[in-house]
């Protein structure tokens, strides 16, 4: 069966920029990685689930903020691992530094019996069009492209 996530894609507009508001994956195997692994805040989701209820519980659970207003409908993207995520944009604002993630528990150091518990997100921020392409996961790129394109109809400042 396909693995699912869906996910939020919260903007800004700052100085007429379009801004995204992005994450950067806990634990040890990121701490060191940064270009190519952000990720918008997204989990999976169960069979009956709504994707949009489950988007929403994640971002709660990977940044202690609750989303609200109007959801925007992104075309859902496979990934290739064969994941296909299902993702909404969204007009928001907060302070990215202050974040609070959920946790996992995981075997650190590899091999030593010993259990290490690590933030599923370790930190956020907003980043413009540009900077967002690189540092988001190239299967997540296109909620960028189509969220810009989306915006340019309805504000003259979705410049890059």
């Amino acid at each position: 069966m396909t693995k699912r996530s869906a996910g939020l894609l919260m903007y800004r507009f700052k100085n007429a920029r379009l801004e995204l508001f992005i994450v950067h994956p806990g634990g040890p195997f990121w701490a060191d990685k940064d270009d190519g692994i952000w990720s918008i805040p997204k989990g999976e989701y169960e069979d009956g689930e709504d994707p949009l209820e489950a988007a929403k519980r994640e971002f709660f659970e990977e940044t202690g903020m609750v989303a609200s207003g109007d959801f925007i409908p992104l075309s859902p993207l496979q990934q290739r691992s064969g994941k296909i995520i299902t993702a909404w944009a969204f007009k928001g604002d907060c302070d990215a530094s202050s974040i609070t993630s959920n946790t996992f528990t995981m075997e650190w150091p590899p091999k030593s019996g010993s259990q290490a518990e690590f933030p599923e997100i370790d930190r956020a921020a907003w980043f413009t069009i540009d900077v967002a392409r690189e540092k988001l996961g190239k299967g997540q790129i296109g909620f960028v492209d189509e969220l810009c394109r989306i915006l340019t109809y309805k504000h003259s400042g979705c410049a890059q």
